[in-house]
């Protein structure tokens, strides 16, 4: 009864002991993720950073000048933060020149014209210097090419317009379900016997701003390879009407883009190092090049201030981590990924140990949570941290996709993450020319850094 008696005692004592722990941990926990919100809302510095990226370089299409800018840019704000080390990752990127401003109208009659908002698609080849000028045909979606053959599309401009749908809550869903429209119709129209594409801007509002983004010829020779260009969401409205009223309607566009040979970029990289698990590698980042008709802010200029930010809040609040953290600022997302495939080329080759990638890229407005993707086993425990989260109205933890520039590095052991804003207004912006700064809100761009940061101090503290 005695032995009973003391074994019991000790049990007692260990739960005590381990109950003890537990919450001094998560009063722990809840008192460092306070502190990094706290100070992200009062001293963070990313919206600065941004400003400087939108309003004095612009937009930064891989091979500009202004991505290079931006390279240099981002490099030296790093090296102010005294992390441990900042270097620049070359790779070869696609150079892509849209050339002087596009032109559009359609005809009703003979000399009755409407002009129409347009942009080229990023990787379209030009028309000829006078433009194209033919009869357009309205489909709504690529499987449409078939029914309609040969007979009726050859020798005509083809004409997408399905809508991205808009009782899709999850808008990034809406534009998946349609976005091949644009990636893909000229390489399908162009089977087809069409001379030219002209696509429905990806966004769910209505308005006069044509979206650009990017597009594929796949392996088709250059002399096969036909025009393509996007129309605001107004401009397909009214197309579509015309149409309807007048099936021969004549659609004319001009463009002057030009692909020329690779260039040489950078993926920007800082890092602080680990303090007793140095060769365990956490990445934070997003994508520093962006489309040319906006500045980019949301796209990606926020998840790249957002990812610097970390680093700083970390060094802000004297968080010093056990394991390496590393922001990095991929170059050429938009039009290729070539840098987010060089960072994982070279994590390889240096047979680095990666176990945590958290990517920004859905913009810069109030984060709602994030996805992942990982093993079931680690899911559960990324779900035992989402209560720290709630207080701050951050509490979307599901599984799915991270983002795109991370997405190469993917391995058995190794979780991915994205970070999840509420997306409701991001395709009203997303490859438009009113993509700029004045549509990024300082508190909701800093809350998103705040929530990153915080993801990244749970996974350094208690790893997979």
């Amino acid at each position: 009864m005695k032995n009973n008696y003391k074994v019991n005692s000790k049990l007692a004592l260990f739960f005590v002991i381990a109950f003890a722990y537990v919450g001094l941990s998560q009063n722990t926990d809840e008192e460092q993720i306070k502190k990094l919100y706290d100070t992200a809302l009062t001293e963070g510095t990313g919206y600065e950073w941004l400003n400087y990226l939108s309003n004095q370089i612009g937009g930064r299409l891989s091979g500009s000048i202004q991505a290079q800018q931006a390279v240099d840019y981002t490099k030296a704000q790093l090296d102010s933060l005294g992390i441990d080390k900042v270097w620049l990752q070359p790779v070869m990127v696609p150079k892509w020149v849209r050339g002087t401003p596009e032109f559009a109208y359609f005809e009703t009659n003979p000399g009755t014209t409407t002009n129409v908002a347009i942009c080229a698609i990023g990787g379209s080849v030009p028309t000829p210097p006078r433009g194209i000028k033919a009869n357009i045909i309205e489909v709504e979606g690529i499987e449409q090419l078939a029914s309609l053959g040969m007979d009726k599309i050859q020798g005509k401009i083809v004409f997408y317009n399905k809508p991205m749908d808009a009782t899709q809550i999850n808008t990034f869903t809406a534009y998946s379900n349609c976005v091949d429209q644009r990636y893909a119709g000229a390489l399908e129209a162009s089977e087809y016997g069409a001379v030219g594409v002209i696509v429905r801007s990806m966004n769910l509002r209505l308005d006069d701003y044509p979206h650009t983004g990017s597009m594929s010829y796949g392996e088709q020779a250059e002399s096969e390879r036909i025009p393509a260009a996007a129309i605001s969401t107004n401009a397909a409205e009214l197309l579509s009407t015309s149409l309807k009223l007048n099936p021969d309607i004549n659609f004319y566009f001009k463009q002057s883009c030009k692909q020329f040979n690779d260039v040489e970029s950078y993926n920007v990289i800082g890092e602080i190092r680990g303090t007793t698990k140095p060769e365990e590698v956490i990445v934070v980042g997003g994508h520093l090049d962006s489309w040319d008709l906006g500045d980019g802010s949301h796209d990606d200029g926020a998840g790249c201030v957002q990812s610097m930010e970390v680093l700083n809040l970390f060094k802000k609040t004297g968080y010093k981590p056990k394991r390496t953290v590393r922001v990095v600022l991929f170059m050429n997302e938009e039009n290729g990924l070539r840098g987010g495939n060089k960072y994982a080329e070279i994590a390889n080759t240096k047979n680095e140990k990666h176990i945590f990638a958290l990517e920004s890229d859905s913009g810069g407005f109030s984060p709602r949570g994030f996805t992942f993707d990982s093993s079931d086993k680690d899911f559960v425990k990324v779900l035992e941290w989402k209560p720290l989260f709630e207080p701050y109205l951050v509490h979307y933890f599901e599984k799915g996709h991270s983002g795109a520039d991370i997405g190469p590095l993917k391995k058995e052991g190794l979780v991915l993450a994205g970070l999840r804003p509420d997306s409701q207004r991001y395709f009203d912006h997303h490859h438009a020319e009113n993509d700029t700064f004045e549509h990024v809100n300082r508190r909701e761009l800093q809350l998103g850094a705040a929530s990153m940061a915080s993801l990244i101090y749970l996974v350094d503290k208690y790893g997979f």
